[in-house]
């Protein structure tokens, strides 16, 4: 692979939807769901091969920084790109693709983020492999999963025209994004074909998408200019610190790719993909017992107690169930959840509550 490819995992987030287990110390991207390893672990190493180690960024908080390096130290520490606060994905994305534009003008940028599962490793770099083709054509290039339901949960991008030219995947023009649709609307595209759930995986020449904040965030724009000129000198963090603030929370969905030309689309399938967006999601890939329960934990018992899940951190404590069908129940050190399985999505709800009641010590 052509050494000007680089990839940037977003890694800043808090996964306010696996709450009580993902905290603001802990938050989904360090957990460990599948296997020993965390989420964060596993993405970097579904980059191995494709990437070395010095073209793998990191944008994250420097609450989780640490963390972030004591799980893969054989990423440079330099490379973990501080946010002094969250400001969304726009800046997140123009802060990388700044300062790898400082190292490196002719760079293209893979944007993934660190709290995905991806089962089908040989082919998400076959993907990316593909996707850096399309971007040398100064494509935006984003990765659609295919739908397997009528999710009201992501977003879509509806597909147009075949691209022309010799990629080894099919890849098409996009002629829209969709903001997440009621069950309606889902269930027409599903029938109709050509649309994607949005993945959140990007890839694009640096140039191309700065262009982009340029045209359609240009205040934005204008900070990144002003911590463009300073980095790598003494003043840089003093600056990002200040002018940091000063930027107006925006997604690069709703900032840049809804409104951008010349986008394309890769149509993914096969691939095992989640973004393990709730406790729901899991269930697709963590083994179940013979009565279709997914159970964390090792001191449990559960009578009569189907299509369930039960998560317990502790191991000092008896987790006993009786007479239960389609629960969640996630019990920590000091929280308890319990709801009905199809409304774990909502929970997210129950963290904005937390924080206006001000009880920071359970967020």
């Amino acid at each position: 692979m052509d050494d000007h490819f680089y990839a940037v995992i977003m890694a800043g987030g808090g996964g306010t939807r696996l709450w009580p287990v993902s905290r603001k110390q802990s938050p989904k991207q360090m957990l460990r769901i599948i296997g020993n390893q965390s989420l964060f672990q596993l993405t970097v190493a579904r980059l191995s091969g494709l990437f070395p180690p010095k073209r793998i960024f990191v944008v994250t908080l420097a609450e989780q920084a640490d963390s972030l390096h004591t799980d893969c130290p054989d990423l440079p520490l330099e490379n973990f790109l501080i946010e002094p606060a969250p400001r969304g994905t726009a800046s997140v994305v123009g802060l990388a693709a700044s300062f790898i534009k400082h190292n490196d003008r002719e760079a293209v940028m893979a944007v993934l983020t660190a709290d995905h599962i991806i089962e089908n490793t040989k082919l998400f770099q076959q993907l990316l492999t593909t996707a850096y083709e399309i971007a040398e054509e100064d494509y935006l290039v984003t990765l659609g999963i295919e739908p397997t339901y009528p999710s009201t949960g992501y977003g879509y991008i509806e597909s147009g025209k075949l691209l022309k030219g010799k990629f080894e995947l099919p890849a098409y023009e996009v002629i829209r994004f969709i903001e997440k649709p009621d069950e309606q609307k889902a269930r027409q595209f599903l029938a109709k074909g050509g649309y994607f759930w949005n993945s959140g995986m990007f890839i694009w020449k640096v140039n191309r998408i700065l262009e982009e904040f340029e045209l359609q965030m240009p205040v934005l724009k204008g900070t990144l200019n002003v911590l463009y000129s300073v980095m790598g000198g003494p003043n840089y963090k003093e600056l990002l610190d200040k002018e940091w603030l000063r930027i107006t929370p925006q997604t690069i969905d709703y900032g840049i790719m809804e409104n951008a030309a010349h986008v394309a689309v890769l149509p993914v399938k096969d691939l095992g993909w989640s973004d393990v967006g709730s406790w729901d999601s899991l269930f697709d890939f963590l083994q179940r017992d013979d009565h279709g329960n997914v159970c964390f934990g090792s001191n449990q018992i559960a009578v009569d107690t189907r299509n369930s899940i039960i998560y317990q951190s502790s191991s000092n404590r008896l987790a006993v169930t009786m007479g239960l069908e389609d629960i969640v129940i996630i019990d920590t050190d000091d929280a308890l959840l319990v709801c009905k399985r199809g409304e774990t999505q909502k929970v997210r709800q129950i963290v904005e509550l937390l924080k206006q009641k001000k009880m920071q010590n359970y967020l």
